[in-house]
């Protein structure tokens, strides 16, 4: 069974420094901008962003209603969601997998003892899209894993459009995924998690920045809905 302890200075709200005077911010209580794990509560915003930005495209949802809220149970802390002033604007969802390869069983298992994480989804909302939020909360959710003592790697499924997005983010092609959705193909791709001692040495240490984290975009990005 994984230990998440050390993992919490990793989920951190982001408080961007106000570009106005305090006296004329808004006044409510809800952080600018915040990155925590999902719960069950979150499952009906999450399955509706999901619904909209795979439907329209592939016609299927990697996760159905149930299933989200399935893993949300099981395995919360292996997801992370991007909240800003109290709305979900983009999200991870994965679970463990102790095969080396993704299967059937890998949609809809949890596998506690495992050292993959297996990623099942990543969505960002229509409105918040074109502004590199997905490769942001990519690279978080990553560096987060790295304080997982018992993970090893990351593993996804991905349809051929979205390989060179994954491959900017640190994922390796694996080759074909055996695992087949109605009549769509997918690819599988890896990510290894290194630095394991390092990080849960200085896991106290470790916080996320008082900034919001911005990445530069390459100009293909912009044609990546995430």
């Amino acid at each position: 069974m994984m230990s998440v302890v050390s993992s919490q200075p990793f989920i951190k709200p982001m408080q961007p420094t106000p570009s106005i005077s305090p006296g004329m911010q808004r006044r409510h209580t809800l952080p600018a901008s915040e990155v925590r794990p999902l719960n069950t509560q979150d499952a009906i915003c999450v399955f509706e962003i999901e619904r909209e930005a795979f439907i329209s495209v592939s016609g299927e949802c990697p996760l159905h209603l149930d299933e989200v809220r399935h893993f949300l149970t099981l395995c919360p802390e292996l997801s992370m969601g991007w909240i800003e002033e109290g709305r979900l604007v983009a999200f991870i969802i994965g679970s463990l997998w102790d095969k080396d390869r993704l299967t059937e069983d890998a949609l809809t298992l949890h596998k506690p003892r495992g050292s993959t994480v297996h990623i099942h989804i990543l969505a960002v909302h229509r409105t918040f899209r074109q502004q590199g939020k997905g490769p942001i909360l990519m690279w978080r959710y990553l560096q987060y894993l790295r304080c997982l003592p018992n993970v090893r790697r990351a593993v996804l499924m991905c349809e051929d459009f979205l390989i060179p997005f994954y491959l900017k983010s640190g994922f390796k092609v694996l080759g074909r995924c055996a695992i087949t959705v109605a009549n769509m193909t997918f690819t599988e791709m890896l990510f290894p998690i290194s630095g394991h001692a390092y990080m849960r040495r200085n896991s106290e240490a470790i916080r996320f920045p008082q900034h919001p984290l911005t990445l530069p975009l390459a100009k293909t990005d912009e044609h990546v809905d995430v």
